[in-house]
């Protein structure tokens, strides 16, 4: 198995854009964690111990509302149950919950990497998004993780925002390379219906940027990163040489991967490699904590075609891409002459590389991956 993601629902409160499973009272902490290791106790001598854990990550949520302690003992537990060898443990974190002690003491415990959620320094925009966090904590948390030991970590900004210039943008990218990153993941915010921002935009009083803001806005983080030798390999994912997220990785590469904890996802090859599961733990933390963790929802059987226009979806988002003899072996399919005649004239055009057998997108072409996607599938 590739890795174990581990959701923790508890939030101080609702981001503005955020639609991941999470509640706001936090007075059921230590009964979670008593649960939440029963449930990993629960895949004891089952087929998701028969492979080894390469990463583990806690996403939510916000895992850094857990002490120290408990993320030990979470951890204590799935070196017990499974078979470990981990080569990256990430653990989401908010700049208002971080203090050097606390970091310290997760890289005690055995946290290998810190995601940090700063999402701007701009106060407005902060207040826009409803962070709990100031400018002031971000810069502090940015300090503390440059000299806290970890071996990595990554910083979340969002651009796109309504009303973010980019002037307020580069800003942003100018202060937390002062830090000197190891990695950077930069989104362009998405409005989703179930949200405050949601509702805001249903009602008509938010009105998004147009896309060639977003074009300009993602061409300045992606310029500005690569100036300091921090490179894109993957739609919204920056890095520099040898930094680059594994867990993450494993999504994209289809590898197995086991998810604990409510709302958490799960994907699983099932014998044979013709065909897949994904399941989603239903995201209820009251069932959960009364013992309910094995009620799965939305349960989704894939077969061999579903697999394979999902892998060219996932694959063409990084700058890797994927080599035919993949396609071919793993999924056993070829591409028609359609394709192979689209995707030539795409190479012609500067937005695709089919070099030394591999199909992947060129910085021009990934600024229409969806399109080139939807395009290479229709004509299959």
């Amino acid at each position: 198995m590739s890795g174990l993601y581990l959701h923790i629902p508890f939030c101080k409160q609702a981001c503005s854009y955020c639609d991941f499973y999470f509640v706001t009272k936090q007075n059921e902490k230590e009964e979670f964690v008593e649960e939440f290791i029963k449930e990993i106790q629960s895949k004891k001598n089952t087929q998701f111990t028969q492979e080894k854990v390469r990463t583990i990550y806690f996403g939510g949520g916000t895992p850094s509302l857990l002490n120290a302690k408990q993320i030990g003992q979470v951890l204590e537990e799935i070196d017990e149950v499974f078979n470990l060898e981990a080569e990256e443990i990430t653990l989401e974190m908010n700049p208002d919950d971080v203090s050097r002690e606390y970091l310290s003491d997760l890289n005690s415990v055995g946290i290998t990497r810190a995601s940090m959620g700063v999402q701007t320094f701009d106060e407005k925009l902060l207040k826009f998004m409803n962070r709990a966090h100031t400018k002031a904590e971000a810069l502090q948390c940015l300090e503390d993780l440059s000299i806290s030991g970890l071996k990595s970590y990554t910083v979340d900004l969002i651009y796109g925002n309504p009303g973010q210039s980019l002037e307020m943008l580069e800003n942003d990218i100018e202060i937390l390379l002062g830090f000197n990153p190891p990695h950077i993941s930069a989104y362009s915010l998405t409005i989703e219906p179930k949200t405050r921002l949601g509702k805001q935009f249903e009602l008509g009083r938010l009105i998004p940027p147009e896309d060639d803001i977003l074009a300009q806005h993602f061409d300045l983080v992606e310029s500005k990163l690569k100036e300091v030798g921090i490179n894109q390999y993957e739609i919204s994912n920056f890095a520099r040489p040898g930094f680059e997220a594994k867990h993450n990785s494993a999504y994209w590469n289809h590898e197995n991967y086991l998810g604990v904890g409510p709302g958490a996802h799960s994907f699983w090859w099932k014998s044979g490699m013709k065909s897949a599961e994904r399941w989603t733990n239903k995201a209820d933390l009251k069932k959960y904590l009364s013992g309910n963790w094995e009620n799965k929802s939305d349960v989704e059987s894939l077969d061999l075609q579903n697999l394979v226009e999902e892998r060219l979806m996932l694959a063409l988002r990084t700058t890797k891409g994927l080599d035919s003899d993949t396609l071919k072996n793993r999924y056993e399919y070829e591409l028609n002459s359609k394709q192979k005649d689209y995707l030539l004239q795409k190479a012609k055009e500067g937005k695709v590389d089919l070099s030394d057998g591999s199909l992947s997108l060129t910085k021009k072409g990934l600024k229409i991956t969806d399109l080139i996607i939807l395009d290479i599938i229709t004509l299959g």
